[in-house]
């Protein structure tokens, strides 16, 4: 195990080296540029679209399985999970508070991938065996790019079926049941099975079933999560000044060891900020737009601003309430990490219920996302093998939420991390390419618009 571990180790050393954080935030400020920071812009409008989009219009009903708004929930449903909470504590533990400026600047750029992934798989979607929509990054790969591409279509969603058992299924299930054995003493066998009954069947019911729970649990838990996180912050208030001042000074400056917090140079607090706010919001994985080209729509501009709302809710808001929860609370110096960092932080305010409100909404994130991106891997393995690999897969997806409850967690991170990285290559270099389609679609709308 240990030598597995080596190797893992060495492979994620090198993916998520600087040139990776050149391509992620290369890309989004390449695309956002060209966009004329549009996404920033036009966010109020992306509001105005989604709640127009909580129905499909009449002439829209034939054209996807989901309203766009539901498309949006099983995205977010997708990206709201351990990253908000455990993934925004380890970036502050190994990286300082410094991260979460990176993580912002991760999320401004990323709105910009976001939108223009979604565009792409709306405009370069297929209509499956079944006569659903099926798109995503290999779609847009092969249909966009032609066929001296297509390996590169291959290969994502090979990355993809893979790193939906890390990021969407083990990560999650080892989270919620580590959360709930630190709190409420429930085994971990437990809560890997009760997860597993629950998910099975909400995925077995296919993309219908997943877009209303979401649809219903994610506006849900998003909201009641932000409620605590204001309260702690207003009781905090007097600390927030301060906060703020260490977030900014060490997004550009090393933070010294103190307490039980080790130091980080400035290249950590990059590193662990751009990488945990892609794990987050998922901007430029490649994940998102599989479920945005299921919605029922015409217009791939339209689909694209909803979309992009994804990356602003995960990150500059939700992630944000959290990051600032840690750093004014000052447990970010204790020596804890994940999600046991964000319960203390919140008990430090609310003594005997923070950190039960932490595990219930951990739990709650994880079980989303566990959902959500069941989806996402099925439609990768659909890609690769047909129609037929989709109900193996989910089989195999519901077996794996047991085992992951119990595996070691920082194994179980640092794969999700490494296949991350290995899906957001790819997809990044397919946005590059396809990028004047989006320019172009763009114009065209906010020319008849």
């Amino acid at each position: 195990m240990a030598a597995i571990e080596s190797f893992i180790s060495a492979i994620n050393g090198v993916v998520w080296g600087p040139m990776m954080l050149v391509l992620i935030l290369g890309v989004g400020l390449f695309l956002s540029i060209g966009l004329k920071l549009m996404p920033i812009l036009r966010i109020g409008t992306g509001f105005r679209l989604l709640w127009g989009g909580r129905t499909a219009s009449a002439g829209d009903e034939k054209e996807g399985e989901i309203p766009p708004f539901q498309a949006l929930m099983t995205a977010m449903s997708a990206t709201v999970g351990t990253g908000n909470i455990a993934g925004v504590a380890t970036a502050i533990f190994l990286g300082g508070p410094g991260a979460l400026f990176w993580m912002w600047i991760t999320a401004l750029i990323g709105m910009a991938t976001k939108y223009s992934e979604a565009v792409l798989a709306v405009k370069y979607r297929e209509t499956d065996e079944k006569g659903q929509h099926v798109g995503g990054p290999m779609y847009y790969i092969k249909n966009g790019l032609g066929k001296k591409w297509a390996w590169m279509g291959v290969a994502f969603a090979i990355f993809g079926a893979a790193a939906g058992f890390g990021i969407g299924n083990t990560v999650q299930s080892n989270s919620v049941a580590d959360v709930l054995h630190a709190n409420f003493s429930i085994p971990t066998w437990i809560s890997g099975l009760v997860m597993m009954i629950l998910v099975g069947a909400v995925i077995l019911g296919g993309i219908k079933r997943i877009g209303h729970v979401a649809g219903a649990l994610v506006p849900f838990m998003a909201l009641s999560y932000l409620i605590a996180g204001l309260i702690v912050l207003a009781i905090n208030a007097h600390l927030l000044p301060q906060a703020l001042d260490l977030i900014f000074t060490h997004a550009f400056s090393p933070v010294a060891a103190q307490g039980g917090f080790a130091g980080a140079a400035v290249w950590a607090a990059i590193r662990f900020g751009v990488a945990r706010g892609v794990f987050s919001n998922e901007a430029g994985l490649g994940s998102a737009p599989i479920a945005h080209a299921a919605a029922q729509t015409n217009d791939p501009v339209r689909q694209g601003m909803i979309a992009m709302l994804g990356t602003f809710l995960d990150t500059l808001v939700i992630c944000t309430i959290t990051g600032l929860v840690i750093v004014s609370s000052g447990a970010w110096t204790g020596g804890e990490s994940g999600a046991a960092l964000t319960s203390q932080a919140f008990a430090t305010a609310l003594p005997g219920l923070g950190n039960y409100l932490v595990a219930i909404a951990l739990a709650i994130f994880a079980f989303t996302t566990i959902i959500g991106w069941s989806f996402y891997g099925e439609r990768c393995v659909e890609f690769l093998f047909g129609i037929k690999a989709i109900t193996p897969y989910r089989i195999l997806w519901i077996l794996a939420i047991p085992l992951g409850a119990t595996l070691s967690l920082d194994f179980v991170w640092l794969v999700a991390d490494t296949l991350n990285a290995m899906m957001a290559i790819p997809n990044l270099v397919a946005l590059a390419l396809l990028s004047p389609v989006v320019f172009k679609l763009t114009r065209e709308y906010f020319n008849r618009n």
